[in-house]
């Protein structure tokens, strides 16, 4: 039986490498059903592994790593974000300041600031080239690095990248399996996501950066539960300075400061809330999003100027009036617009579906309990799915987060989630881009169907409990 087991388990990996080799330099985006075909069987490859117990985390590990190393030397095949990335890091490197200038303002002026400009603007296309850059600065420190290291090769500045993001992974297991420790979760959860073949094709295999955000966001909450509050807000600033999206985070922790030492009253609400706002544990909290506000805009000096902030929320404004991708409700409510008003409303929608998500973090935060290290996860995990499911914009590689924090909670739908999501990128398939909302629709039913039934699932259980 366990020569059976092994052989089947070195099966698995065999035939999940062959895939991975095939995906990384055999696989165009447009290509969607060779696409589909290689996601859905590597996901199947990825089950069996998952749920063979008898797997040792360490050889677990030996896989995940191995699968990673596949893409190595693989140009990425999804996404063209990276030229972006290499052109930031390479303007860093020559002494401009990368949020201060379009990449189409030197190309149409002949002008060549970097090495291998004109390739690099034509890899990331007229859209992004037409934008400032929206990469906070520890990601722009990422771009730096590789041009660092390789400021003449395209391909050498991929695998820069490439090994950042795998280390940054490595890092996400190492504090991921602590803190499922201290949690008393098993510590194998931490393979849904390190050895999901989303995460490794769209993070390792097109370099994008949401592990290395991930990684001190892990490694914060790390620190939080050790009660290292302090060194835990100087990790969460590094992780709002790759991405902003742990912003939306920062109410929730309010219970875990506030609430978690203040035993229930029969006093009212706002006799109640009163109560806190004078306790040490809400100038704990204060102090808290000190460190993290002001560590992050000290981020932020090195590239200050007065043009420096219009040209950065310009662009992060882009996202909520102009662009389109992968949405759920946004789709419904747009088509409610085209119904009655007769066109696309996406400039007034746009400005309603953040203060839709502020609102649900409020209610979260004050009237849900948060007050354990596993219900904060699970706040977090439905405020950031909550904005997913309203914005305009989801595209693939946005999963990795609800991914991780998953991995902490009863809830598994945002693994369904990623394997679902490559039916958006039958958009590609089309020239000229077009989504088939079919495709969508589908991708969203499943997600939402499964949400329900684990909702409901959960609710019997803490019934039984």
């Amino acid at each position: 039986m366990s020569f059976f087991l092994k052989n089947k388990v070195a099966l698995v990996t065999l035939i999940s490498t062959i895939l991975y080799f095939i995906f990384a330099y055999f696989l165009e985006r447009i290509e969607f059903y060779k696409l589909t075909f290689l996601w859905v069987f590597l996901f199947g490859c990825f089950y069996i592994l998952i749920k063979k117990s008898a797997i040792s985390f360490t050889n677990l590990v030996g896989i995940s790593i191995l699968f990673r190393l596949i893409f190595l030397f693989a140009m990425p095949n999804l996404s063209q974000d990276f030229y972006r990335f290499i052109w930031d890091g390479r303007m860093i490197f020559e002494g401009f300041n990368p949020y201060l200038s379009l990449p189409e303002t030197f190309i149409q002026q002949g002008i060549y600031p970097i090495s291998d400009a004109s390739e690099l603007y034509s890899g990331m296309g007229e859209l992004n080239g037409s934008h400032y850059t929206n990469y906070p600065p520890l990601n722009q420190l990422c771009f730096f690095i590789a041009a660092l290291f390789s400021s003449k090769s395209i391909f050498g500045s991929v695998i820069v990248l490439r090994l950042l993001i795998i280390l940054a992974d490595i890092g996400i297991l190492y504090f991921g399996k602590k803190l499922l420790q201290n949690l008393n979760l098993p510590i194998k959860n931490i393979f849904w996501y390190v050895l999901n073949p989303f995460i490794i094709i769209e993070m390792t295999g097109n370099l994008h950066f949401e592990p290395v955000m991930i990684f001190f966001l892990i490694w914060g909450l790390y620190k939080l539960h050790q009660q290292k509050w302090v060194f835990s807000a100087f990790l969460i600033a590094c992780s709002i300075s790759v991405k902003l999206i742990p912003l939306l985070f920062l109410p929730l922790f309010y219970q875990w400061f506030v609430k978690k030492s203040i035993q229930q009253s029969k006093s009212n609400i706002i006799t109640t809330f009163l109560a806190q706002l004078k306790s040490r544990e809400f100038y704990k909290l204060i102090s808290f999003y000190a460190i993290i506000l002001s560590t992050t805009i000290l981020f932020f000096l090195p590239f200050y100027s007065s043009e420096l902030i219009t040209n950065y929320t310009k662009t992060v404004g882009l996202w909520f009036r102009n662009f389109e991708y992968n949405a759920s409700f946004y789709y419904l409510f747009r088509e409610i617009g085209y119904l009655f008003r007769g066109w696309n409303e996406i400039g007034i929608i746009g400005k309603i579906t953040p203060i839709l998500t502020i609102l649900f973090l409020l209610i979260i935060t004050f009237f849900r309990k948060n007050k354990s290290e596993i219900q904060l996860i699970t706040a977090l995990l439905f405020g950031l799915c909550f904005y997913y499911f309203t914005a305009s914009t989801v595209h693939p590689w946005y999963l990795a987060t609800p991914i991780i924090l998953s991995v902490f909670t009863k809830y598994k739908f945002p693994i369904v989630w990623s394997l679902v999501v490559v039916l958006s990128y039958q958009a590609y398939s089309n020239l000229p881009w077009k989504e088939n909302l079919w495709f969508v629709t589908i991708e969203y039913i499943t997600v939402f169907s499964f949400l329900i039934y684990e909702m409901k699932k959960v609710k019997v259980k803490n019934m039984i409990n």
